[in-house]
């Protein structure tokens, strides 16, 4: 998430921890919640009605109060006391009954079709299938917000936001998420470490393949990953996939177009993948995502593929001196996009339909969406916010990496989205994923189950199909 970063897109961990348990929202307890959204008209709110201005754009009614909910994942939730204070020098009449969790789902989802709360931070592992919530009506539009003016900046809060922003949040020609956190990818090195070496961090599969010895001979692996979370092995799958056989064929795959997955290049993009793990460069054991980034700070391992979250996350066990560095995925001499990054808005916002204070709801996303807000957010976290210019003043290394793979990268920014589209697709590819980094799967076997997995989605009737165009 950094950003995102479980949509951003893909954003976000947590967009950016993202959807390990996503499918489980189709399950018949929660569907019937949600169903009793579907076809029903979004309740009146009684809260709004203020004058409308460039400073309350929504009407905001004092004396109200408005429930705000953020996921306490990587980022921690510091970040969001901070635009409380700021939303609250605007609006000192209106009460912010603000509460964090990991467990979105298991909290917010049975409050969906009565009571729910006003704004949703819907991100981690625990987090509703944002599909399911669109396509039963569950949660609001806000195209509104994106026209409204920008908090502290001039233009409207779409000129204010990163490129992808709007994109990553829209579903059904409406915007939906909003995606606070801009996350990149990539592997991960201890900079100090490879100086001491006099390592080059690698920029293809041929200079990891040939520096994995000597990282060896060191008594370290040469690398780590999250074997829990499969949504963790999927980003730099589809990295690959989409630097070897270029953006058309991923956005073949998420129109479930018929044989994308046998494209030309998929196979290729993941064959190095397998060798690393049939040639025992991983660390063994079946570390989750705290574990394997502690036993790389630990000097255990030389690379992680991760997000730009992890200073944050992993703030209270970082050793003195280590020099977290941020390198793109390692990509073949012949790539289609060698050089375009993965990174996305993540770590999403929505409101649900029958929130008893939707504009509040959204003049708080206006202050999250603010300079200042999102000054605090990258000086807090170390990561990216969504809205423009919020790193330019935060000294950072790990940061600073991320700003220099991005101002140095490709024409597109890598990004991915069936796992929004389809639960069910999103949960398989996981799985999939998993069995490939562990060994249990060839690259061949991958792409035939993937492109059967797919095909079983694009046949059932009985499931909404999206399109993406860009």
């Amino acid at each position: 998430m950094s950003v995102t970063p479980e949509n951003l897109g893909d954003l976000s961990r947590r967009t950016l921890l993202q959807r390990a348990a996503a499918a489980g929202l189709l399950a018949a307890p929660a569907m019937g919640l949600l169903s009793a959204c579907a076809g029903s008209e979004p309740e009146k709110s009684d809260t709004g009605g203020a004058a409308k201005s460039k400073d309350n754009p929504f009407g905001v009614k004092d004396g109200s109060a408005v429930k705000v909910v953020i996921f306490n994942g990587g980022l921690g939730d510091q970040w969001a006391k901070e635009d409380k204070v700021i939303f609250s020098a605007k609006h000192p009449n209106v009460t912010v009954n603000m509460s964090s969790t990991q467990k979105i789902k298991t909290e917010e989802q049975p409050k969906m079709a009565t009571q729910p709360s006003d704004l949703v931070m819907n991100s981690g592992a625990d987090m509703m299938d944002r599909s399911t919530l669109i396509n039963e009506g569950a949660i609001e539009p806000l195209d509104d917000l994106l026209t409204a003016p920008a908090w502290d900046s001039e233009g409207t809060v779409a000129d204010s936001l990163l490129p992808g922003t709007v994109g990553d949040g829209t579903q059904n020609g409406k915007f939906y998420v909003v995606n606070v956190a801009y996350t990149v990818w990539g592997n991960w090195y201890n900079a100090a470490l490879f100086k001491k070496e006099g390592w080059q961090a690698p920029t293809t599969w041929d200079e990891f393949f040939a520096l994995a010895p000597k990282i060896k001979a060191k008594g370290m692996a040469p690398y780590v990953h999250d074997a829990v979370h499969g949504y963790y092995p999927r980003w730099a799958l589809m990295a690959s996939i989409w630097k070897t056989a270029g953006k058309q064929v991923v956005v073949d795959i998420d129109n479930l177009k018929e044989g994308a997955w046998k494209a030309d290049g998929v196979l290729k993009a993941l064959e190095p993948w397998e060798k690393l793990v049939k040639d025992k460069l991983l660390l063994p054991g079946k570390l989750d995502h705290t574990q394997s980034q502690q036993a790389w700070l630990d000097g255990k391992a030389a690379f992680i593929q991760v997000g730009t979250w992890l200073k944050n996350e992993m703030s209270a066990t970082i050793p003195p001196g280590f020099e977290l560095t941020l390198s793109d995925y390692w990509h073949n001499a012949d790539d289609k996009a060698p050089k375009d990054v993965f990174a996305a808005s993540g770590e999403g916002f929505v409101v649900p339909s029958k929130a008893p204070n939707k504009e509040a709801a959204k003049e708080f996303l206006r202050a999250i969406l603010s300079k200042a807000g999102s000054a605090k957010f990258a000086e807090l976290t170390k990561s990216l916010a969504s809205t423009k210019g919020s790193g330019d003043n935060v000294q950072d290394t790990a940061l600073s990496s991320a700003n220099s793979l991005m101002k140095n990268g490709g024409s597109e920014l890598i990004s991915v989205k069936f796992q929004d589209f389809y639960a069910d697709l999103d949960k398989e590819s996981q799985n999939l994923s998993e069995e490939l980094m562990a060994g249990r799967l060839t690259a061949q076997q991958f792409v035939d189950k993937m492109q059967a997995a797919a095909d079983k989605v694009a046949k059932d009737s009985s499931i909404k199909k999206q399109t993406r165009t860009a």
